[in-house]
């Protein structure tokens, strides 16, 4: 039986066997995907309830602000690792995050326009400090927990759990509790309540800062005027961003150009700078990193489309269709322990499929659940309201497919990243799943149909997912095919630990069987 590597700072107390600072940021993380998915269970209703926006142009705000929301995190990130250090990051998001969610509940009257509503400015600064506050803490918070652990602790599978556990447990409750409540009662109460939900996750950061034993600090003695500089970036940051969640063309154009610039620099860094093997290795997470974009596309329509899609087409039972925002997560709770065991069973044979192979797979299902609909639908009739057991299908084939991608995803990037550009890779991953949100954005723009009755209009929505299943199917079968090639290039069996510097240790060192926190969380 492996043994297990001290931490210096064990001597603080552990819980369960795992430094106490685990649990702090459990917590945290609780609660701010308690906030982010209480509100974005809400978000398409609200812009085409409240605001009125037009089932397209909603698909393309939601399409945008989620993209922002996992593009910003590699300034964050990047900001974190020369200057801030992942814990000062995490804090100025929280606040950016309350302030946010707090700013939701104000939402004037209902307006077919927003020109002449004032109130509507309010909103866009509300999405705006959600996104720079989610750039700042969404890939810092993950990398303090590896900070707590040397890459070869044998806890680390387990301490990932944990985390994982709670960030799926924060994002079930708070669809469900936020989404019946403000369907029910009013969008004010229901986004007021992810407010509340952020502020908690807030105040337990600040308390636990003792616990997490110093891990997460800047690399360097941090002069105050670096600090504030880094914090007037960051509110600059909410300016554009404030900007181009009202002209979502720019955020195309932001991910055209700085996405370009990103993938490039990264293969320069490899190229130039590493080593044959790291180089190959960061080629392989390059091709991992497109190929999620594929999949984040299809998944993302669970908050947009589908979520329509469920409240228009779909018998209910009277059931918000807000609510079942939270199937997902809680597929999540029960079947990650299930997939764990599988993974290292087959591991312990030998047989457990490689990262790239279980890329394709996951693309295979989401495919595959978009068609899983479209025949249920079909199977009654356009007159007859979907029976809801394909909704709870879909999202239990996007589940199973997120599970074989994005947790392997998030340790492949951990692995095959050398440490000091762990956060720049964490960032670019982040990078591809705000392509996939932008892409999911035109797919749902394309659902919506305008000035047809209620049957063409979900004839609409169905031609589309038989589309984008097929499509989805075949570049899983093709990643697939070409598996092996990844494999080769990821080294697996040269991989070396690096020593743990203070706040250096960055991601973690992590079976493929293990089950992490996912990236779209």
């Amino acid at each position: 039986m492996a043994t297990t590597q001290p931490l210096d700072g064990d001597s603080a107390g552990t819980f369960l066997g795992h430094p106490k600072g685990l649990f702090v940021l459990f917590f945290a993380e609780m609660w701010e995907r308690f906030s982010y998915y209480g509100m974005r269970a809400l978000l398409i209703f609200y812009l085409t309830k409240h605001w009125l926006f037009s089932d397209s142009d909603a698909g393309i705000i939601y399409g945008a602000y989620t993209a922002l929301v996992y593009i910003t995190p590699v300034v964050g990130g990047y900001l974190a690792d020369k200057y801030l250090g992942q814990r000062k990051a995490v804090l100025f998001g929280a606040v950016l995050l309350t302030l946010g969610h707090f700013f939701m509940a104000f939402e004037g009257e209902p307006a077919a326009g927003t020109e002449n509503n004032p109130i509507v400015l309010v909103f866009w600064l509300a999405l705006a400090l959600i996104i720079v506050g989610s750039g700042f803490l969404k890939a810092n918070i993950s990398v303090i927990v590896g900070q707590l652990y040397p890459r070869t602790d044998t806890r680390r599978d387990a301490a990932y759990t944990i985390f994982y556990m709670g960030i799926n447990l924060g994002a079930a409750i708070g669809s469900l509790l936020c989404g019946y409540i403000g369907e029910t009662y009013g969008w004010a109460y229901g986004f007021g309540l992810a407010g509340i939900g952020m502020l908690a996750g807030l105040v337990v950061f600040v308390w636990g800062k003792p616990l997490l034993l110093g891990r997460g600090e800047p690399p360097k003695p941090l002069a105050k005027n670096t600090e504030w500089t880094m914090y007037a970036i960051g509110i600059g940051l909410v300016g554009v961003c404030w900007l181009a969640i009202q002209y979502q063309s720019l955020v195309g154009y932001v991910l055209g150009g700085f996405g370009g610039a990103l993938v490039l620099y990264v293969l320069f860094t490899a190229v130039v700078k590493l080593p044959s093997e790291e180089r190959d290795r960061i080629f392989a997470a390059m091709f991992l990193i497109l190929t999620s974009i594929v999949f984040w596309a299809l998944f993302e329509q669970a908050g947009s489309s589908l979520n329509l899609f469920t409240d228009r087409h779909v018998d209910r039972g009277g059931v918000p269709a807000s609510v079942f925002q939270s199937i997902n997560a809680i597929y999540i709770i029960l079947l990650a322990p299930v997939f764990a065991i599988v993974w290292q069973t087959l591991g312990r044979k030998g047989m457990e499929p490689s990262a790239p192979l279980k890329f394709g797979l996951g693309v295979v299902q989401v495919g595959l659940g978009f068609l899983v609909l479209v025949w249920g639908a079909s199977s009654v009739g356009p007159e007859v309201a979907v029976p809801v057991v394909f909704i709870f299908l879909i999202y239990l084939l996007h589940t199973t497919g997120e599970l074989c991608l994005s947790p392997v995803g998030l340790s492949a990037m951990n692995r095959l990243a050398p440490a000091h550009m762990a956060s720049l890779i964490m960032g670019t991953w982040f990078f591809a799943s705000a392509t996939g949100n932008f892409a999911a954005g035109l797919i749902a723009a394309a659902t919506g149909a305008e000035g047809v009755g209620e049957e063409a209009g979900r004839q609409v929505v169905m031609d589309v997912y038989s589309n984008v299943g097929w499509f989805a199917i075949g570049v899983g079968v093709f990643v697939m095919v070409i598996s092996p090639l990844i494999k080769k290039l990821m080294h697996l069996d040269t991989l070396k630990d690096d020593a743990l510097e203070g706040h250096a240790e960055a991601g973690l060192e992590a079976q493929e069987a293990g089950v992490h926190p996912t990236s779209r969380a």
